[in-house]
């Protein structure tokens, strides 16, 4: 279990990592999203030939999977989209209403139809902290809805990613995800920007294939197997670490010196707190 903390926790750093390259990436957004989901689609594919994972599986698999990629570069867009509707820092406020809403969802897609009290007040919690740390003023009203559903996309992802992952291997489910997710990043690459194309350069390429492999590929591959054996709403909870590793990466490359306010601080420390006090609770619940 500890090496499954573990490594969880490294999947974050690779995502808050992600941050920092699409400042480094100087395409638009959803040109960044394409190449993206196009890169690790290829790089899935070359993971199932060398572990020898067969692509061929039934048509209702694999349209099954196609769809829940769409869903994930749905969300994809509309996260950047809720950046530029109103602020990075409000669309990252509305992330962390994605463990509500799996919390929510989950035990109709499990058959268990049980709500659990401790994720929804652990939830709550986290919520109130991540707003007092990005300060959202509702002003930006717009963004933080295009925000709430991209977190709603996100949390039927990831229920319905748990049900997959049982029975498939996460190269062969990555190849058509990421199929499904390019899909939907080029229709929308051609809505926002149509008759627009930008091809990268050499430096945005190296990023590119950073993003895509270290990001994506291994991330993607690490989040699968600890879901094998953790819920979902675990995985959630320690994923509202992104944020405070995004900046503490951003703060040693790029030297930041900016001021952070004392709800950053105060948001964080309950943030890192819930993410250790979980565990023990849930096992506290069970035993009673």
């Amino acid at each position: 279990m500890i090496r499954d903390y573990l490594k969880l926790h490294l999947v974050i750093v690779a995502w808050g990592f992600t941050a920092i390259l699409g400042k480094l990436i100087t395409l638009p957004a959803v040109e960044v999203v394409a190449w993206r989901t196009a890169l690790a689609a290829l790089g899935f594919a070359w993971v199932a030939k060398l572990t020898k994972q067969p692509l061929h599986i039934p048509t209702r698999e694999k349209r099954w999977m196609i769809f829940m990629g769409g869903i994930l570069g749905l969300h994809w867009i509309l996260f950047f989209l809720s950046a530029r509707l109103a602020t990075a820092s409000v669309c990252l406020a509305a992330m962390p209403t994605m463990m509500i809403w799996c919390s929510l969802i989950e035990p109709w897609v499990d058959g268990t139809k049980r709500w659990r009290p401790l994720e929804l007040i652990v939830g709550a919690v986290i919520m109130a902290a991540v707003w007092m740390i990005f300060e959202v003023e509702m002003r930006y009203w717009q963004g933080l809805s295009v925000g709430l559903l991209a977190a709603f996309l996100a949390a039927i992802f990831s229920v319905f990613n748990k049900q997959l992952v049982a029975r498939c291997h996460y190269a062969v489910m990555g190849t058509y995800q990421m199929t499904g997710a390019l899909i939907v990043s080029v229709l929308g690459w051609l809505w926002l920007s149509p008759g627009q194309a930008t091809l990268p350069d050499w430096e945005n390429v190296l990023w590119l294939l950073m993003l895509a492999s270290v990001c994506t590929v291994w991330a993607y591959a690490g989040y699968m197997e600890v879901l094998q054996r953790m819920s979902v709403f675990t995985v959630n909870v320690i994923y509202n670490l992104e944020p405070v590793y995004g900046i503490a990466l951003a703060a040693l490359i790029f030297g930041s010196q900016e001021y952070m306010s004392r709800g950053f601080y105060i948001g964080a420390s309950i943030i890192i707190g819930s993410v250790l006090l979980v565990p023990w609770l849930s096992r506290l619940t069970k035993r009673r």
